[in-house]
């Protein structure tokens, strides 16, 4: 199969959710999106140089060649993680006055919130998007904070080994169990969203979702049997087996909705 490029430009954004944004911008005089002397044109441009030659390997990217204020990209759920081998999709639009305001963002739930700061109706809520308390170091500044940086925290302040905490007002001292529950939630919604994806995969991805999952999928499959039958924790089985030498204490409820997901795991 061809290999897919980490970071290209296209030409199909229909299915972007930010398609209808912007447009009554396109064809003015002083078009910031297509006019070459305007410094948000620029800037984007610097930026798209920066993804093509930094994106981290589980980061993919793509760029249209008749919307350089929309962007997409997809993080690969990391080993070690409830989101492991999972495929998670962000839309994103430039403001006509970047980099003064952060690019605005749109998270593809397709209904589940998989994350505090991921939620269900799309928003994604991310202190460097200015959309998620923080402090003023971790907030958008337009001298130095890229497309890429918020990319690079999605991938590793969100989308982590124990989401639980991400939440503000948690307990302060770790509470592991409660911690362990939720993510044998995300891990079921990961799941979901993996089929979800596999039905109707987004424009100018659908070989990488095709590809990703023939390449991954007896992998999940086994992980998912691990969990259920309760030999790995959620986020912790690997290729040569799991970490436990005995039974795990999951929900039965979690058990049965594995059951639902994967019944040849029963």
């Amino acid at each position: 199969m061809k290999e897919f490029k980490q970071f290209d430009i296209v030409s199909d954004y229909s299915d972007h959710y930010f398609a209808s944004s912007n447009l009554s911008l396109f064809g003015k005089k002083k078009d910031c999106f297509t006019n070459a002397n305007c410094s948000v044109l620029k800037r984007i441009m610097q930026e798209w140089k920066i993804l093509e030659n930094n994106l981290p390997e589980t980061i993919y990217v793509r760029v249209y060649d008749q919307r350089m204020d929309l962007l997409r990209a997809v993080i690969v759920g990391a080993a070690g993680t409830p989101y492991h081998d999972g495929l998670f999709f962000f839309d994103f639009s430039f403001p006509p006055d970047y980099p003064n305001s952060p690019p605005n963002a749109h998270y593809h739930a397709h209904g589940m919130r998989l994350n505090p700061n991921l939620l269900s109706n799309g928003k994604v809520c991310l202190s460097l998007l200015n959309t998620w308390i923080g402090e003023k170091e971790a907030r958008w500044n337009p001298r130095s904070s890229t497309i890429l940086q918020v990319l690079v925290s999605l991938q590793g302040l969100v989308l982590n080994r124990k989401p639980f905490y991400n939440e503000p007002g948690r307990p302060i001292f770790p509470n592991e169990k409660l911690s362990r529950s939720y993510n044998n939630k995300i891990f079921l919604l990961s799941c979901k969203t993996m089929l979800v994806l596999l039905k109707k995969p987004p424009k100018s991805f659908e070989g990488f979702v095709h590809q990703h999952f023939c390449t991954r999928a007896n992998f999940i499959l086994q992980a998912c049997k691990e969990y259920m039958e309760g030999r790995a924790i959620v986020g912790y089985y690997r290729d040569y087996g799991s970490h436990s030498s005995s039974a795990i204490e999951d929900s039965a409820e979690f058990k049965a909705q594995m059951v639902k997901l994967y019944p040849g795991a029963a």
